[in-house]
């Protein structure tokens, strides 16, 4: 049953250590495929804004980790461990596989089958029945796994419900088990637009890479077809898979990098021709970002404002005289021999700050809240944004137009940032809606913008409304469903 708490946080604060790794994967992939809600009855979510009806249309799925409304009135969802994209109908749960990428590689960390784009001239009679999926990969099966990302496109037959003749778009792109980001998105300008996270370097069993957010590609990598430098950057695309011909250039290359500079961007929406992000800070420092072309978001030498505060950038692969891979990992207090740089000491003329922290603490912030026990991480001034999606103005619920959702992992909530007349800055603080003890992966609006559908993951840890530290999700792998039923 969903929970009927409902959470309003004004200011508040508490990312996810390789995204809430699971011990139970076996379990995830062979879980049960009901098609309907399992004993999940309506509820109701009221705040001082609006109160909703809410439901579990269905539960099993495999990491699910996009959702989009299709134009056939289905709900559109990729499941990463699952290594498919399903088609599901809200009235029951009914759900039907589109295709299953066998060719998927999937470690039990972030990677298998990631973003989905639907056309918008998909079922619409012009021949471009196209939805975009990209997904990891073992470029060199023969040897050490090789991760890379491909987006590939498929031709929808409504006939059969189903995906296929397959076309690479792009491939080679950076993938790791970490920070993957993969967000896929069309653009009101017909180009496709992809998020690629600095693949979790700089941290974790990952610490002895070094974070290349800041990386350019050359002239000569462009002319090859080398993505290697990618990593951390937010891209854009023609449909074809080629650089668009007013793309920016950025240190007098022309490639597909729109902007670079960051983490982990998660969330990525279009409000008009404007372009948001949302991505994971560190231990503070979650950012929503207004994504300007050939800008710099300064990761990994700034996190959120360049104000010095909670954050030092630690660069474990430089670690000297000893080197990093004989040291332990530790989030806290780095060793000596590992450098550490102020965010003072970094200058670029093309950095941009973000629109809003969530959140921004003081250097003497305790991180080791004893409430989340061994799971600190999850009582850090974070709250692990995945999700980013646009309300219009004159949406089908009162007070929320043009305002920015976000969903998030650490909190199982929708966050609500409203957004000034010009977009270029944020209104009031943010207000959190539809809490559950859940992890929350992605949402989908209805086309009359009254029903907001949103995808859980299926393990892992988050605090729900309640706060403290818990595995125990209520629901799942599933999508739940929250119908506005009226204003306060």
């Amino acid at each position: 049953m969903l929970s009927t708490a409902s959470w309003i946080c004004t200011g508040c604060g508490p990312t996810e250590p390789l995204d809430g790794l699971v011990g139970d994967r076996d379990h995830a992939l062979g879980a049960s495929e009901p098609s309907a809600a399992e004993g999940a009855g309506p509820a109701d979510f009221a705040d001082e804004e609006a109160t909703f009806a809410s439901r579990e249309i269905v539960r099993g799925l495999s990491f699910p980790t996009r959702i989009v409304w299709g134009p056939d009135g289905y709900l559109w969802v990729t499941e990463r461990v699952g290594k498919r994209v399903v088609r599901v109908r809200p009235s029951d749960g009914q759900r039907t596989t589109a295709v299953t990428i066998t060719e998927a590689y999937q470690s039990g960390g972030q990677d298998g089958v990631l973003g989905l784009a639907l056309d918008p001239e998909l079922l619409q009679g012009t021949g471009r029945d196209h939805v975009y999926v990209s997904y990891t990969h073992d470029a060199d099966p023969g040897s050490a796994v090789s991760r890379r990302v491909k987006i590939r496109r498929y031709t929808y037959n409504p006939t059969t419900g189903t995906l296929g003749s397959p076309v690479d778009v792009i491939t080679g792109l950076p993938g790791s088990d970490d920070h993957n980001s993969a967000r896929l998105l069309f653009g009101p300008d017909q180009k496709l637009y992809y998020t690629v996270g600095d693949q979790g370097n700089n941290q974790f069993n990952r610490k002895c890479l070094r974070v290349g957010s800041q990386d350019l590609p050359t002239a000569t990598e462009v002319a090859a077809g080398s993505w290697s430098k990618y990593a951390g950057k937010i891209l854009r695309l023609n449909l074809d898979g080629s650089i668009p011909a007013d793309n920016p250039q950025i240190a007098g290359v022309r490639s597909h990098v729109y902007s670079y500079g960051h983490r982990n961007p998660q969330g990525l929406t279009f409000r008009g021709s404007a372009l948001y992000a949302n991505e994971h800070g560190p231990k503070s420092d979650d950012e929503l970002n207004l994504i300007l072309p050939g800008k710099n978001y300064g990761w990994p030498h700034v996190a959120g404002y360049q104000d010095e505060q909670a954050y030092t950038y630690a660069n474990w692969s430089a670690s000297s005289p000893t080197p990093c891979a004989s040291l332990a990992w530790d989030d806290y207090s780095p060793p000596a021999s590992v450098p550490r740089q102020q965010e003072s000491a970094w200058s670029h003329p093309d950095f941009t700050e973000p629109l809003l922290t969530l959140y921004t603490v003081e250097s003497d912030h305790n991180f080791r809240d004893p409430a989340c026990g061994s799971s600190a991480y999850i009582c850090w001034p974070t709250i692990a944004p995945s999700a980013l999606h646009h309300v219009a103005a004159g949406s089908g619920i009162p007070g929320w137009g043009d305002s920015l959702l976000m969903t998030t992992l650490k909190k199982g909530a929708v966050y609500r940032v409203t957004l000034s007349a010009s977009g270029d800055s944020v209104v009031g603080e943010p207000t959190v809606h539809l809490a559950t003890t859940n992890r929350y992966r992605d949402l989908a609006m209805s086309p009359d913008g009254r029903t907001i559908y949103v995808i859980t993951d299926t393990s892992g840890n988050t605090s729900g409304p309640t706060g403290g530290s818990t595995t125990a999700l209520s629901n799942p792998g599933a999508i739940l469903e929250f119908t506005y039923t009226g204003s306060g």
